[in-house]
């Protein structure tokens, strides 16, 4: 007898297979699925026939048929290499996708250990969770499991100043997402403060104040600079490029609390509190005795002064 059909079934599609004398082998030219067979490599997802779904690949299915009616069937649920052979494993090439959602970009912190997150998704054979990493600066890349395609990385504690943070992730064809970074500034140091002027528990009678100093942050220039009078509210200060400022303020009568405070760009503040006395109430003089008056020439006498002051 001769072979009279060979059917290969796939993707819930046939397709003839056609005699080719020179191979002497049945052959076709079969266009793929057009979705990978390893989405997440189990469990279903979008785009993924059922009929791979948890298998990694689309099974096949092969059926010879001679002209005298007897078939031989051969599928990927059989044993043996043949039936290993039916297994179409379908890769896409299009790139997962990969952003780092915290911090943002630019961003300064105040703590040296930073929470970091990045999201992964891929909508074709999925993101392989083993293979999402990061990396800071110019360390070595570690890899970071997923949770509902989100990324959660804490580092050792980081240095002040400048960093990088790089990361990226494959899915389970092998495609490499784009890496992502982004920069940040750690400051976990707060700005110097020196304040030159007013002097701490100093009286007037000058209503006019002068609030002067320095101020700097190594790590996150430019440092803004505000003083609060008494219950006022806060007024800022411009600081200049070496760092100085200074402004007048007018004191109330009594005693006033000064508060200078300045924050860097990471929102470390440091504060400095003068108090200063304005008392522009003269002294009142309210008796003055001279005793014995009159007094003899070349003798001794007494003056009294009674002073008060508010």
């Amino acid at each position: 007898m001769t072979i009279a059909t060979v059917v290969y079934e796939v993707n819930g599609n046939s397709y003839n297979l056609t005699y080719d004398s020179s191979s002497q082998t049945w052959k076709a030219t079969i266009t793929a699925p057009s979705a990978s067979s390893g989405m997440n490599n189990s469990g279903s997802g979008p785009g993924v026939p059922a009929i791979c779904d948890g298998l990694g690949y689309y099974p096949g299915k092969i059926t010879v048929t001679d002209t005298a009616g007897n078939t031989t069937v051969i599928q990927t649920s059989d044993t043996g290499q043949l039936a290993e052979n039916l297994r179409l494993y379908v890769k896409e090439t299009t790139k997962p996708t990969c952003s780092i959602t915290s911090p943002t970009n630019g961003a300064y912190l105040k703590t040296s250990t930073p929470t970091i997150t990045f999201a992964v998704s891929d909508a074709g054979s999925g993101v392989n969770p083993s293979a999402c990493y990061i990396k800071i600066d110019s360390g070595s890349y570690t890899a970071v499991t997923p949770v509902n395609g989100v990324c959660t990385y804490t580092p050792s504690a980081l240095a002040d100043g400048p960093h990088t943070i790089e990361c990226y992730c494959v899915d389970y064809d092998g495609n490499e997402s784009v890496h992502a970074s982004a920069s940040i500034t750690v400051d976990i140091t707060p700005p110097t403060l020196n304040v030159t002027s007013p002097a701490d528990g100093s009286i007037t009678n000058v209503a006019s104040c002068t609030v002067a100093g320095t101020t700097n942050d190594v790590t996150s220039d430019p440092v803004t600079l505000t003083v609060k009078l008494n219950s006022g509210s806060p007024v800022a200060v411009t600081v200049n490029n070496d760092g100085t400022f200074s402004t007048t303020i007018s004191l109330a009568e009594g005693s006033n609390t000064i508060v200078i405070k300045a924050t860097d760009a990471a929102g470390q503040s440091t504060t400095v509190t003068r108090t200063v006395t304005l008392d522009t109430q003269a002294p009142s003089i309210s008796a003055i005795s001279a005793t014995p008056n009159p007094v003899n020439v070349s003798s001794s006498f007494v003056l009294e002064v009674t002073v008060t002051d508010a």
